[in-house]
């Protein structure tokens, strides 16, 4: 009797997996259409922030390019390049770099870079920096992000992008000098990543950028830390 009871146990139980296991994928099935197309909505906004619909008249997930390039891009993962252009003509870029060591891990950037090399602003997309001090890198919490709209590789000159603590021209968050000091040098590596690509990073012939050769890779490394 007792085998019979447990074994009526385990059918209902296993039942009751089945039934809980379709709900779950029937309920993904139907939800994840409209998760990957808000998904899409918030970061087609946060491009058009960087790149207004009126500077463009491409679709700019249609036109991307994607890169490699671990020291200035701060990843060995694919990077994903927006191009914009209007009549053709290139307008400006969004890229996604990340800044590796911020104080609680990585940051993932976008990059605003016009077509003559001067940014058109910087946006956090995700971090993992201490609330209340690090995370007033969120527009929603201040103003600071704002400070690169404008800014090239010239202006401020290379010595001075820096946060003002070490002598640079960026301010710091008080109380937290890692987080923003990380971006900095995402944004600047970036920059330097533009400026030798720029062509290539809008030709209508590329859709794959590989990685540089293992002794350009080192030289730029040299070059870059010169730079910091």
């Amino acid at each position: 009797m007792n085998y019979r009871s447990s074994a009526i146990t385990a059918v209902i139980l296993f039942l009751f997996a089945v039934i809980g296991t379709g709900l779950v994928a029937v309920t993904y099935d139907s939800t994840s259409e409209r998760i990957a197309a808000n998904e899409r909505e918030r970061l087609l906004r946060k491009l058009h922030v960087l790149v207004p619909p009126a500077r463009h008249d491409n679709d700019l997930f249609a036109d991307t390019l994607t890169v490699r390039d671990e020291i200035l891009l701060g990843t060995s993962e694919p990077v994903t390049v927006y191009r914009a252009r209007r009549g053709g003509l290139p307008v400006a870029l969004v890229m996604a770099p990340v800044a590796p060591d911020g104080y609680s891990g990585s940051i993932r950037l976008l990059v605003g870079i016009n077509h003559d090399g001067t940014l058109s602003g910087v946006r956090v997309v995700t971090h993992r920096e201490t609330p209340g001090l690090g995370d007033a890198i969120d527009e929603e919490r201040s103003g600071w992000i704002y400070g690169f709209d404008g800014k090239s590789l010239e202006n401020p000159p290379a010595a001075r992008w820096e946060v003002r603590k070490d002598g640079g021209d960026f301010d710091q968050l008080t109380g937290a000098t890692i987080t923003p000091r990380a971006i900095v040098g995402a944004v600047r590596r970036s920059l330097l990543y533009y400026r030798e690509h720029r062509e290539a990073l809008f030709s209508l012939n590329n859709k794959t950028k590989t990685e540089i050769s293992p002794q350009r890779r080192n030289e730029r490394k040299v070059n870059a830390n010169k730079n910091e």
